[in-house]
């Protein structure tokens, strides 16, 4: 404002002058003047005084100069802060643009509008350095970028005494939101309860997670810039994650122990069977039978008798053959399995049908048998006649056919401080280092869900967690057929999709399973990481255009643990490998946090992580791994397309574009 009042001042001052020194010249050429002539001639003749003359008549030219230059300075001085205030209010404008869910040209541009033009006056208050007129127009482009054109007349100084007319200036801006090269991963809760429907909604949260993912891909690729790289990659988790479609075979190991159970003999049921066809029957018809019920395996036997007369046959049962088998266990010991048959008359037959007095038996074999409930090494898998165990005639080397995809992870321990976690231990949480050939601690495992089972807990729920070897003919809980070894859909890299190809992906998406945040969040951030699996296609494209990378993570749920489960740590009653019945924490608390101290690794490889809570509130766990302004809850498919929305705003960068 000093600037202002001084140039403001300037022609009163050198008119003041002028007027002083003229006065002066005059005063003292009157006092040596001879009155001998014309006053023009006088005025010739009389030298008294012309130094002053000669400096007045200088100051003419001498103020245009200096007057052309104060007032350019002035109005570069006045381009510039228009230019400032123009660039503000498109800016402002567009943020006001975006901050609309849902923005209708029709009715909310004149919103928009009022929000940029009082920015635009904000930076450019009225009368600045004596402009008048200030005015800012804007209009909103197809690309969504708002144009601007800030104006203003600024009146000259010095140069008015010239005749110099106010000058109209203005300047041109634009804004709009673009995204750089982008890499996006998504962790999405897949958990079973992803198939209930929100109060307020019509649509299980599955399906208006399907739909908001899709949009969200549209919006983020309206805003990519020409030559940069957007890429997307997904994580579906619940009680694992299915990324073995995505390792090396180096990566995984040649061999693991899994809990799983062996069947001692050749037997096909419980105790003694009978076969129980009339194709069976060596000659003549039964004339009744009867049902015998197996409660150990749910089904029913039919056997054959006979009615009249009285059986007169006599029959006992020998053993005709013994097969020992000697075991380190634990238990250390023989394994006893012998093959009996029931024996009519001297002949060997199973069971009688007689009509009249005509008795015809029927052949057939008892066989023994017992399931050895221990440790499995290399396992096979196969088609077993029977649901309740698996033939051995396929090796693991066949993991990425054998195996359902998902995985066991690999060598941890128990953390009891997780402000000092080991990572040369807990190579879980190691997001970076890549497996070593031959080193199983460094490696992943395959998951086998249909080879284990709880041992030693019963389907009607009696028993207890033992690793103790066992041998019996009862059924342990199997979690693949009890529904607690869920493995969903698969995860992918970071890649380039288009719309159809991400809609066929994200159509595929399936609920099922508990809540484990943290082995989504593990699988999320090495996905993403430029520096870790896969480093070679993850790393900036180039030094001058680096890549914002964002991990969006997803949830309608608090972390939900099931000790019958088997996921990525095996049965974890059994495996104990980073939590066990006897831990100071509970299960839930070790994946929470697990979950934490992942998401902090995450967060130190410059990657902005989001959060959001479907149908449920955010907690702590939440909020802090996400942090202020990056973290929403959706209550309903409203609110979570309005969250997406916030997301893909902030992840394109408002820039002005000239």
């Amino acid at each position: 404002m000093l600037l202002e009042v001084n140039l403001t001042t300037v022609p009163a001052r050198v008119y003041s002058l002028l007027l002083r020194l003229l006065d002066a010249a005059l005063a003292r050429g009157s006092t040596h003047a001879r009155d001998d002539g014309p006053f023009l001639a006088r005025l010739a003749r009389n030298r008294a005084g012309n130094t002053a003359m000669i400096i007045a008549g200088a100051m003419l030219p001498l103020m245009a100069m200096v007057g052309g230059a104060v007032d350019a300075g002035r109005l570069y001085l006045v381009k510039s802060r228009l230019q400032q205030a123009c660039d503000a209010g498109v800016l402002a404008a567009r943020k006001q643009m975006g901050a609309m869910s849902n923005f209708n040209a029709a009715t909310d541009t004149v919103t928009v509008a009022d929000r940029g033009t009082r920015m635009f006056n904000a930076n450019f208050s009225a009368g600045m350095y004596g402009s008048t007129g200030r005015a800012l127009t804007m209009t909103i482009q197809d690309d969504q970028s708002i144009v601007g054109v800030a104006s203003t007349s600024v009146p000259m100084t010095i140069m008015q005494i010239f005749g110099a007319q106010p000058v109209a200036l203005t300047a041109n801006c634009t804004a709009q939101l673009n995204a750089p090269n982008t890499d996006i991963m998504m962790a999405l809760d897949v958990t079973g309860s992803m198939n209930e429907v929100n109060p307020g909604d019509s649509s299980p949260k599955i399906a208006i997670l399907k739909s908001v993912v899709k949009d969200f891909f549209a919006a983020m690729e309206s805003y990519k810039q020409p030559g940069s790289r957007m890429r997307y990659g997904f994580v579906p988790y619940s009680t694992n994650v299915n990324v073995g479609g995505l390792l090396a075979d180096d990566w995984m190991v040649k061999s693991w122990t899994y809990p799983s159970r062996t069947l001692i003999g050749t037997g096909t049921a419980n105790g003694t069977y009978t076969y129980n066809t009339a194709s069976d029957l060596v000659s003549g018809t039964a004339v009744d039978s009867t049902y015998t019920y197996s409660a150990t395996y749910s089904s029913w036997t039919k056997s054959y008798y006979c009615v009249q007369p009285a059986n007169t046959l006599t029959s006992k049962t020998t053993t005709i053959s013994t097969t020992s088998t000697t075991v380190a266990g634990p238990p250390a010991g023989t394994r006893t399995v012998a093959t009996n048959q029931v024996v009519y008359n001297g002949a060997t037959f199973a069971s009688a049908n007689r009509s009249g007095t005509t008795c015809t038996a029927t052949k057939t074999t008892y066989t023994n048998y017992t399931l050895q409930y221990d440790t499995i090494t290399e396992p096979k898998l196969g088609s077993g006649s029977q649901w309740w165990y698996k033939d051995v005639t396929k090796d693991v080397s066949g993991w990425r056919t054998g195996s359902d995809g998902c995985i066991e992870e690999r060598a941890t321990y128990e953390i009891a401080d997780y402000t000092n976690v080991d990572l040369t231990k807990a190579l879980d949480l190691d997001l970076d280092t890549v497996p070593t050939a031959g080193v199983p601690a460094t490696q992943w495992r395959p998951h086998y869900p249909a080879l284990v089972y709880d041992r030693a807990l019963l389907w009607n729920g009696t028993g207890s967690w033992s690793t103790a070897e066992v041998q019996t003919q009862n059924e342990y809980i199997s979690p693949y057929y009890g529904g607690f070894a869920d493995c969903p859909a698969p995860a992918k890299k970071l890649q380039t999709w288009t719309s159809s190809s991400l809609a066929t992906y994200i159509d595929g998406l399936a609920a099922g399973g508990s809540t484990y945040h943290d082995i989504g969040m593990i699988w999320a951030g090495r996905l993403l990481s430029p520096t870790g699996l896969f480093a070679s296609e993850n790393a900036n494209v180039s030094a001058s255009r680096p890549t914002s990378r964002h991990l969006i993570f997803l949830t309608d749920g608090q972390t939900s643990s099931y000790d019958l489960s088997y996921g990525a740590y095996g049965i974890e009653p059994l495996a104990k490998r980073r939590w066990s019945p006897t831990s100071t924490l509970t299960l839930t608390q070790t994946i929470e946090k697990r979950f934490s101290f992942t998401c902090q690794q995450v967060k130190n490889k410059n990657i902005t992580v989001w959060f959001i809570a479907f149908g449920t509130d955010l907690n702590p766990i939440m909020t802090e791994c996400a942090g202020s302004g990056h973290y929403f809850s959706a209550a309903n498919a409203t609110e979570l397309s309005a969250a997406f929305e916030k997301i893909a705003r902030s992840i394109g960068e408002l820039r002005l574009s000239q």
